[in-house]
């Protein structure tokens, strides 16, 4: 037989490890922002307001996550200011040699494939409703773009940048910041393509919808199967099928 205490304990504590989850989320998507460069070191971060609004949660929720970012020194707070983040006073993690070639557009499509279909299928498993409102105003500002006849590189990185944070992984999403500028030469290139009397943006589109949908219904395998055959069209359009010999 159930008790009261077990009556009242049972949805407090879903409560609460929804929150943590929450906070889990804010934390991850804060710290792969400074990681990937958004806030340099000594910059203001936004308001306990603006983040909640970004993210989609409550007050409480960000200042949960602006705690643990505080107890592991990523960020001070200073009185009366707000949160900053904080002088690492040491060398600067490890990034990626910048694009330099075609050669290296091609090599970063192939790590994309070694990621990117992982983390939608992570997507699928593990979105909730703040996720997909993210992903899904990336995919209204590529159907804007489209119905212009326009490609935007930002939206559509931003996208991809939105499933993997979905994942619920954070190394997914601070793989894709730090990739940021390598695929926007692949992404601007590929836009570039797409354009002219047989524009190709219709089906892009419809590609990025596809991925959506199966995130969406939490469709892991074929969400998985989409993004692996979106970044290998998007590759085969821009070397039209040409692909380099990268032998050693």
């Amino acid at each position: 037989m159930r008790s009261a205490v077990q009556d009242v304990a049972e949805p407090e504590a879903a409560g609460a490890a929804r929150s943590s989850g929450l906070a889990d989320g804010v934390y991850h998507g804060i710290l792969t922002e400074i990681t990937g460069g958004t806030y340099g070191e000594n910059q203001k971060l936004p308001s306990e307001n603006e983040l909640a609004a970004r993210y989609k949660v409550s007050r409480p929720v960000v200042r949960a996550a602006l705690e643990r970012l505080r107890q592991e020194n990523v960020i001070v707070s200073r009185q009366g200011a707000g949160s900053f983040v904080r002088s690492q006073g040491r060398a600067p993690a490890l990034g990626y040699a910048p694009v330099e070639s075609i050669a290296d557009i091609q090599r970063c499509y192939e790590f994309r494939l070694t990621i990117e279909p992982e983390a939608a299928r992570y997507a699928a498993l593990r979105r909730n409703g703040p996720a997909l409102e993210r992903i899904a105003t990336a995919l209204d500002l590529m159907n804007t773009a489209t119905r212009q006849q326009q490609h935007r590189d930002d939206a559509d990185f931003a996208f991809h940048l939105a499933i993997a944070e979905a994942s619920n992984n954070h190394y997914y999403g601070a793989s894709l910041q730090a990739l940021q500028s390598h695929i926007a030469v692949g992404m601007k290139i590929h836009g570039l393509a797409l354009l002219g009397p047989n524009s190709g943006l219709q089906g892009v589109l419809d590609e990025h919808r596809a991925i959506f949908a199966s995130i969406r219904d939490g469709d892991a395998e074929t969400a998985r199967d989409r993004m692996h055959r979106h970044i290998c069209s998007s590759r085969d359009r821009l070397f039209e099928g040409r692909m380099l010999d990268l032998s050693l």
